[in-house]
């Protein structure tokens, strides 16, 4: 007997093994990413794990064998060969660095690294034959991401045989308990093959000369293509300190197609290519470094120390398998005359903070320990936020918010110190006069922006200012010119600039861009047509929400009626690409974004026969892709109208019929998934304790013993007093023995800050009612046609669509 339960254990255990090498191996290496997670700060010397991943796939460790820089911006490298020798396929990438420690990270292979040692000082070089570069980390990048089925190829005849690993120490200020550093980076591999092969086209400039005091200089490169098409997915942009934009394009017939262009001040990753561009025989690959040399009293040439410069545009692409080239360079300008041509975005300057300046060259100013321990953990907070989205959006059910008093939620915003504000409708009479307030926002001084649809109006209001400190529009005048609006929806403040972008709205299908101070500066946009099927980029049927992207310059737009998000730069008003997904249904309502990388939208009801859900998105910015969706536990979704997320993943959904705000947290995956094994299977997973519970069941085989009844009949009764006692408890601690801090739609208040709970507010009520001209009865309607078909619920109709007369027809275009 003991033999056969043996063979079956062996069995079981083969069939295992065996099941595991026909799982997805990115799903099996997400699941060891979360395993090594905990191993981040361990050093694993000259030992290198490579974890079997399945039949085919493995994981290769690559970390620092615990080293201590001695100095700030020291660069390390260390090596580690191949683990096979046949050729392999690098898939995946996962990181292990803090901005504590680690400026940057770069990953290359090679054939003959520069040293034998087991560490060695990067200025020895990093390889002795051509390296190829593969990975790149630094903070507030977004992660690299392959696409499926695209592979960096090492190994074989053609591979590189080594990985080195480059790592860049800037500030070694949080070395001064003389720990060791293991930063590295864990990749996965297959055997195999891959379709498309991954490759890195580097064009570098190698003669260029900055004249001291030179207040622009330009670093052109260009290069004819003459192999087979390759498809670019990802860019690096590199220079020292004296580069300002760097820019790059594909030249086809003439014309100028962007294939990334960002600030080299900014992380140094790699950035995917937000529109797909592919590269033909005879295209012409183009790049401009633009340089300062104010502050400089002598000439500064190309090189690789500190005080020189460097103008490197890096291009990641794959090409068909039978096709593929590893690596390619272009260091000439085969043409400078066509540079004549280039767009002027390739000499604007991105804009980069200040402070995020300092920290992405590792030169942190002498600063109290104080305050620097405060901003190295503000970086690693926001690194792990970048690095970490295995995480799921569940409401907070314990969250008190949901029993407020409100009227129709129309926006939501957080304050510069996170609290929750919401504006709402109050309980106003709507008679008269028109007023509806409908879009809201935050700039980073604190300051309110709200949108009136129906007064075709845009307010600038301060918390402490009985007076708005700016108005845009004109009351009560619908127009399309540069100084009126048609019921605008929604207005965002950039926190750079402090540029003020105004999407105008139900009857104009435009975005408006203003000076901090309000003068008209552009606009785009056009109404989609509806007869062509298919909405065009830069086309709108009520472009409705707006989220800035500060991290790449962008502004995205909820289009509504489209059901899709569409997205723009800053500076230019060009469109950069749409996210549209079957899930979304044909409405889109409202769009949010946090730095890391992630969007959080939300949509409207599904037309008749259409089974989409009404529920909340989440979705990495890079790849558009839907990484978690979100409904509410407590009631439901009716017509959500607006979202808001924090830097922590907290999430806010306004509904304008339901009348409510919900509140969502972000858990951790893995604890979801050990909540969904409990409630489906609750037997323990550990082999004694099965044992255990199968000696115990064999003990009482021959009847239930009545201690066991007796007490599972007293469970439930301690359970509902123990939930009972604790209903009681939070009702005392969150609202007050009198219920004190409810908020009751009588207040009339429109604006309410929530920090888990009722607070003060604005009564944009009686504000309106002040300003000359009101009426001080209050709100009127407004005809929503083509609006947010939302539901007086107090005019004792069915229809979703409120019934006053249309609004007067928009004034002739004088722009």
């Amino acid at each position: 007997m003991a033999g056969l339960v043996n063979n079956l254990l062996i069995l079981f255990l083969v069939f295992q093994n065996i099941c595991l090498g026909f799982r997805s191996p990115l799903s099996v290496f997400k699941r060891y990413k979360d395993t090594t997670r905990s191993l981040s700060s361990e050093c694993f010397g000259s030992d290198h794990p490579v974890i079997s991943l399945g039949l085919s796939d493995f994981a290769l460790d690559i970390r620092m064998p615990g080293v201590t820089p001695k100095q700030s911006d020291t660069y390390l490298c260390m090596s580690v060969p191949l683990p096979v020798d046949d050729e392999a396929y690098v898939v995946d990438f996962k990181p292990h660095a803090s901005m504590d420690t680690v400026h940057h990270m770069l990953l290359f292979a090679c054939n003959e690294p520069s040293s034998t040692e087991n560490y060695w000082d990067c200025d020895e070089g990093t390889c002795k034959d051509k390296s190829n570069i593969l990975y790149a980390w630094a903070r507030n990048a977004p992660p690299t991401r392959l696409p499926k089925g695209v592979g960096f190829r090492v190994g074989g005849e053609t591979g590189g045989r080594f990985f080195v690993l480059q790592v860049h120490y800037g500030d070694i200020s949080a070395f001064r308990d003389k720990h060791k550093d293991c930063s590295g980076v864990t990749l996965h591999m297959t055997h195999q093959k891959q379709p498309l092969i991954a490759g890195m086209y580097l064009m570098m400039s190698v003669n260029t000369v900055i004249p001291p005091g030179e207040k622009v200089v330009d670093a052109d490169i260009a290069c004819h293509y003459k192999r087979f098409p390759m498809h670019l997915f990802a860019y690096r942009v590199h220079t020292h300190k004296l580069g300002k934009v760097v820019s790059g394009y594909r030249v086809r017939n003439g014309q100028w197609t962007l294939i990334g262009r960002q600030s080299p001040q900014l992380p140094q990753a790699f950035y995917p290519v937000e529109h797909p561009v592919d590269i033909s025989y005879d295209d012409i690959l183009a790049a401009r470094c633009v340089f300062s040399g104010e502050g400089r009293t002598t000439e500064t040439h190309i090189g690789g120390t500190a005080n020189d410069e460097m103008c490197n545009f890096y291009i990641m692409y794959y090409m068909e398998a039978k096709y593929a080239v590893s690596y390619m360079t272009c260091t000439q300008n085969a043409n400078p005359d066509m540079f004549r041509n280039i767009p002027p975005e390739a000499n604007i300057p991105v804009p980069v903070k200040s402070d995020m300046l300092k920290m992405m060259h590792g030169h942190h100013e002498e600063t109290k320990d104080s305050d620097k321990t405060s901003l190295l953990q503000q970086a690693k907070n926001e690194e792990e936020e970048i690095l970490d989205q295995n995480f799921h959006i569940e409401e907070a059910v314990e969250w008190p918010g949901l029993d407020l008093k409100l009227g129709q939620v129309s926006g939501l915003a957080l304050d510069p110190e996170n609290n929750l504000v919401i504006f709402h409708r109050g309980d106003h009479v709507w008679d008269e006069k028109f007023y509806l307030p409908h879009g809201l926002s935050i700039d980073k001084n604190g300051n309110y922006w709200v949108t009136d649809v129906a007064l075709h109006q845009v307010f600038k209001l301060g918390a402490d200012n009985k007076e708005p400190l700016l108005i845009l529009g004109v009351a009560l005048q619908p127009g399309s010119d540069k100084s009126h609006f048609c019921q605008p929806t929604d207005v965002a403040v950039d926190p750079v600039t402090g540029n003020i972008y105004v999407s105008d709205g139900y009857c104009n299908s435009r975005i408006i861009q203003f000076s901090p101070n309000g003068l008209y500066v552009m606009q785009w946009g056009e109404g989609t047509e509806t007869s062509l099927g298919t909405a065009r980029p830069g086309h709108f049927h009520i472009p409705h929400s707006l989220a800035l992207i500060p991290d790449f310059s962008q502004l995205c737009v909820a289009d509504r009626e489209n059901g899709r998000i569409q997205c723009f730069r800053l500076e230019t008003g060009e469109f950069t690409r749409e996210i549209k997904h079957k899930s979304f249904g044909r409405e889109l309502f409202a769009v949010s974004y946090v730095p890391g990388g992630l969007l959080f939208a939300v949509n409207g009801k599904p037309y008749p026969g259409e089974a989409e859900l009404v529920q909340g998105f989440v979705m990495n910015f890079s790849t558009g892709e839907i990484i978690d969706t979100f409904i509410p536990l407590r009631k439901s979704f009716e017509m959500p109208h607006d979202v808001v997320a924090s830097e922590d993943k907290t999430v806010f959904v306004g509904d304008v019929h339901a009348r409510a705000v919900w509140k969502f947290a972000s858990i951790e995956k893995s604890e979801t998934i050990v909540q969904a094994r409990l409630k489906n299977n609750p037997e323990s997973t550990d082999p004694l304790k099965k044992q255990e519970k199968q000696h115990l069941v064999g003990q009482t085989s021959t009847g239930v013993s009545f201690v066991l009844i007796t007490t599972l009949l007293i469970i439930p009764v301690v359970v509902l007093l123990a939930i009972l006692a604790f209903i009681r408890w939070r009702k005392t601690t969150v609202y007050g023995a009198d219920g004190e801090h409810k908020l009751d739609s009588s207040s009339g208040r429109i604006l309410g800050r929530l920090r888990g709970k009722g607070g003060g507010g604005l009564n944009l009520g009686n504000f309106f009612a002040s300003r000359k001209g009101y009426s001080r009865k209050g709100f009127d309607r407004l005809s929503t046609e083509g609006s947010d078909q939302e539901k007086d619920e107090d005019d004792g109709t069915d229809s979703e669509e409120e019934c006053s007369a249309p609004p007067p027809l928009p004034a002739p275009s004088s722009s």
